[in-house]
């Protein structure tokens, strides 16, 4: 059977979004690798007990990994019946993770609600192929 003739005819679009996702996975931990040089975290500690700062870039780029495979199966089912629809939802999700990351990074952590707006795509991406 020809993979083409099995998905939607716009399921592109959700390959663009997967490789959204991963320009965004590969800036987190770039911005990690850099605190930890900057804060002098060495590896394998995961959390400083001394810098604030280092922890919430930390977890910034630990709570995207943490729902990482959820949004990957939610937004490949929805892709598979409603691709560009996913794709949209797929780069409000995506888009939003910058956002949490660069509120995080400021040190207060409840600044990371700057990208709650990401829940719109999540949830919906992850109800649209039972609408």
């Amino acid at each position: 059977m020809d993979m083409l003739t099995v998905l939607p005819s716009n399921f592109g679009y959700a390959i663009f979004t997967y490789l959204y996702s991963w320009i965004m996975l590969g800036y987190l931990a770039v911005k990690v690798g850099g605190a930890r040089k900057k804060f002098d975290v060495k590896y394998p500690t995961m959390y400083s007990d001394t810098h604030q700062v280092f922890n919430c870039i930390q977890r910034a780029h630990q709570n995207t990994l943490e729902v990482y495979a959820q949004w990957l199966v939610f937004q490949t089912i929805a892709a598979l019946v409603y691709p560009l629809s996913a794709a949209v939802l797929g780069a409000i999700w995506v888009t939003s993770r910058f956002s949490y990351a660069w509120g995080y990074y400021t040190g207060d952590p409840s600044k990371r609600m700057y990208g709650a707006y990401g829940y719109i795509g999540y949830f919906a991406s992850s109800s649209c192929p039972y609408l």
